[in-house]
């Protein structure tokens, strides 16, 4: 089917969306896109999920509200996952070996929702089969299958992959990097986020041999723990907007509440260190879900929150003017009041939203995730935002911020460990 006049009409726009995702990060440029090839040529695309549990779900159904995308089949190897699949995706195929999908032709893209640690394997697998990949962030739970996998995506060719990461893709997040690489903060002096839920992470199973399965995260030889299993989305999203690779990690945490024989902490508190001396200052505990999760960027002329899909800058008294600010919607918190920082600002509702409101049109970043994945193989391949490179860096930091969280220590991350 020839490309339709709608994908034509999206295409100048997300050109200049492509080129400024890049110019923010630095990453090579893929190789130019095969005149002719079929794939500029179809209205949808084939997909597959490998991986049905939680995360898999939510990709499933963000896939079938793109109009790009057609899932067309699922792979899990638990039998009461496909019969899941069954009953909330109709005439979608179900298999019990990713294989089955890798090997169907008509299936062009494929999303990994699996444990981190069984990753490696069906990365390399799609890849040499041809297949799109999107790989749920991160890549693995060591250095060394994170280094095959992004080898591997590096060397792919004209296949698009995409890890996990989030943020990059988000219109509101990727607003506000704007805002911040304008000046907006001044000079920067540190950055800070947290992620709290009240959740065991344990889960149950009337088979001993499921329930093992399920609580993989517990498991400190195939988790990552809080840090790299949550983290690495806003530790990402610090090194995106500071600017940099972290240096190093100092970590902290332990087991504060759910005591039933786990080793892997329930309460973190990590330290990373960039280059140009700034610090982000992260925590995440699953014993509390006050204050959930937000992202505070602070700077000498203000200071930038994003929380809930919204935005707020705090300017300091001395902080020169800026005309913009005149006619910006001013929102009070406690004795501040923050500058509303709209992704969508041309929207005169948004002007009279209550702060404390959710958008009731707000998208979820993983839907801009796997819009900017579908959108890539339409138009590209271009470099993803959340390319090779880019995620095994920030599972690189995921690891070794874990390492740091166990031994309760300082961990430098070398040159040596960023070299795929």
């Amino acid at each position: 089917m020839p490309l339709s006049r709608r994908h034509f009409l999206k295409m100048g726009s997300l050109a200049g969306a492509a080129a400024s995702a890049a110019a923010s990060y630095r990453i090579p440029r893929a190789a130019p896109h095969a005149p002719g090839s079929p794939r500029r040529e179809v209205e949808t695309v084939a997909c597959g999920v490998i991986g049905f549990g939680e995360w898999g779900r939510k990709i499933a159904a963000t896939l079938v509200r793109l109009e790009e995308a057609e899932l067309r089949a699922v792979a899990d190897n638990y039998p009461i996952m496909l019969r899941r699949v069954q009953r909330d995706h109709a005439g979608v195929t179900t298999h019990s070996d990713y294989r089955a999908i890798l090997d169907d032709p008509q299936i062009k893209a494929v999303f990994i929702a699996t444990p981190t640690h069984m990753h490696r394997d069906i990365v390399l697998d799609a890849l040499a089969a041809g297949k799109h990949v999107y790989c749920e962030a991160p890549l693995a739970h060591t250095l060394d299958d994170a280094r095959i996998i992004a080898r591997s995506a590096r060397d792919a060719g004209n296949q698009v992959f995409q890890g996990g990461l989030l943020y990059g893709t988000e219109p509101q997040y990727r607003s506000v990097f704007g805002f911040i690489r304008s000046g907006a903060l001044g000079q920067g002096a540190m950055a800070r986020s947290q992620w709290h839920m009240k959740d065991s992470w344990r889960r149950t199973s009337a088979s001993r041999e499921r329930e093992r399965a399920l609580n993989w995260r517990l498991d400190n030889e195939l988790s990552l723990g809080l840090f790299g299993e949550i983290g690495i989305q806003q530790v990402d999203t610090a090194s995106w907007i500071l600017g940099g690779r972290p240096q190093s990690v100092s970590g902290f945490g332990g087991v504060m509440f759910w005591k039933d024989g786990r080793e892997v902490a329930d309460t973190v508190q990590a330290v990373v260190s960039y280059p140009n001396g700034q610090n982000f200052m992260y925590d995440a505990t699953l014993v509390s879900g006050f204050d959930a999760m937000y992202d505070l960027f602070f700077g000498s002329d203000s200071t930038i929150i994003l929380r809930d899909g919204k935005a707020w800058m705090f300017k300091e008294v001395d902080a020169p003017m800026l005309g913009w600010e005149v006619y910006a919607r001013k929102d009070r918190f406690y004795k501040e009041t923050g500058i509303a920082l709209l992704a969508n600002a041309t929207k005169l509702e948004a002007l009279g939203q209550d702060p404390a409101d959710d958008d009731p049109n707000a998208e979820t970043p993983l839907y801009w995730a796997l819009k900017a994945f579908m959108d890539n193989y339409f138009y590209g391949p271009f470099d993803a935002v959340a390319n090779w490179q880019r995620s095994y860096e920030s599972t690189v930091v995921a690891i070794r911020g874990h390492q740091a969280i166990q031994t309760a220590s300082r961990v430098r991350i070398t040159d040596e460990d960023y070299t795929v």
